[in-house]
């Protein structure tokens, strides 16, 4: 499914009700172990899910920035947009399913395994390293940590999820449907270590048109469906079909507007 890419209608934080923040505190072991529902599946995972608002990047990259470093990369949907700012880009992914994709769709783009914790890179060799829908993987002290030796003074470090606008009381249900874990309350901040100043955030709301088939399938490539088994999985494509055609009356085949909500956080290296 191609992306049909994000269209931004506007600048305005909205509040996000009810859904829980995925939990930071989560130890390593268990980190590791919901992680390995994408050691697998890279090409599906890159075909379902959305870009990024222009905005948000805006927001992420500093003007002054030449290059780059997207960490927990997936198969690069981030990273692409990065390139397309005319940034020398590197990328880290510890999956090397979604690296072969990565490389694969970006063979300019210096891609190697390694986690948010060890990314392998050389000391302040970077202006900006990003995560993009992936910042909820690592130990955010261990990683802010890392985030630090490898940026050049001054250097940033921006954060950004995609998620279900769940202002709207309709995608609200659908993203419980989903168990769309990623949705963040309104008072939502990431932790990050004490190398780095304080974060500012920035949200954008936008929509991006999709067919109830394609709503199925993003479910698909989220991690409470990848690391269930086959009745669980059974039931959320039925709940996600009976919500969007017989409750919501959405034709098979025809593409409706989906509202996302992107937040992003940007935050300076300490000197």
């Amino acid at each position: 499914m191609p992306d049909s890419g994000p269209g931004p209608t506007g600048a305005t934080p909205r509040p996000v009700p009810g859904l829980p923040a995925r939990a930071f505190t989560m130890d390593a072991n268990r980190r590791r172990e919901l992680a390995r529902a994408f050691k697998a599946g890279g090409a599906h995972y890159d075909a379902v899910r959305p870009n990024y608002p222009d905005a948000a990047l805006d927001f992420m990259v500093p003007a002054t920035a030449r290059d780059a470093v997207d960490v927990g990369a997936g198969t690069g949907i981030f990273t692409a947009q990065l390139l397309g700012r005319g940034l020398k880009v590197g990328a880290v992914e510890p999956s090397d399913d979604m690296l072969e994709v990565l490389r694969t769709r970006l063979p300019e783009v210096a891609a190697t395994a390694g986690t948010g914790e060890d990314t392998g890179l050389d000391e302040s060799s970077t202006d900006v390293i990003t995560y993009a829908q992936a910042w909820h993987w690592v130990d955010p002290k261990a990683a802010s940590s890392e985030a630090a030796r490898v940026l050049r003074p001054c250097g940033q470090l921006s954060l950004v999820w995609n998620q279900l606008d769940v202002s709207v009381s309709w995608v609200h249900r659908l993203a419980r449907i989903m168990h769309a874990g990623d949705v963040h309350r309104p008072d939502f901040v990431p932790p990050l270590g004490p190398e780095f100043h304080a974060p500012e955030s920035g949200a954008w709301t936008w929509e991006q048109m999709l067919s109830g088939e394609q709503v199925i399938e993003l479910a698909k490539s989220r991690s409470y469906y990848l690391r269930a088994g086959a009745a669980t999985r059974a039931r959320v494509e039925h709940n996600l079909a009976w919500y969007l055609y017989d409750h919501l009356g959405h034709v098979p085949g025809e593409p409706f507007a989906l509202p996302y909500l992107t937040h992003a956080w940007r935050a300076r290296l300490r000197s």
